[in-house]
């Protein structure tokens, strides 16, 4: 089993998840994160004057597949619909699962996703 994490624009969210919908992927965590990278903030204009943004507002997505081709599906259908060409377009992170249970059935592992 594979966690796949996804930092991504805020706007692109709606695409993101009709495109993992469509791909069969049942299920998912969103957040709203704030954070940076590379681009260390922003400066925006208020009022007439202009202050420093250290932290910009993304979505994280987090969701728990089983097996190479389910994770190869959801790591596409995120990059392809994130994109914008912008910097800030986001990261994809994947990490080993070693234990998932269901809390309501006991179910363990591909049977509680």
């Amino acid at each position: 089993m594979k966690k796949i994490e996804a930092i991504i624009k805020t706007h692109k969210l709606e695409e993101v998840k009709n495109a993992l919908v469509e791909a069969g992927i049942e299920g998912m965590t969103v957040s709203d994160v704030k954070g940076y990278g590379r681009q260390l903030g922003h400066s925006e204009l208020y009022r007439g004057a202009q202050y420093a943004v250290e932290f910009n507002s993304k979505t994280k997505i987090e969701i728990v597949v089983s097996g190479d081709e389910y994770m190869r599906q959801t790591i596409e259908a995120i990059q392809k619909n994130a994109f914008t060409g912008e910097i800030g377009d986001g990261k994809i992170f994947v990490s080993d699962i070693s234990k998932t249970i269901r809390i309501r059935t006991g179910e363990e592992d591909e049977e509680a996703l």
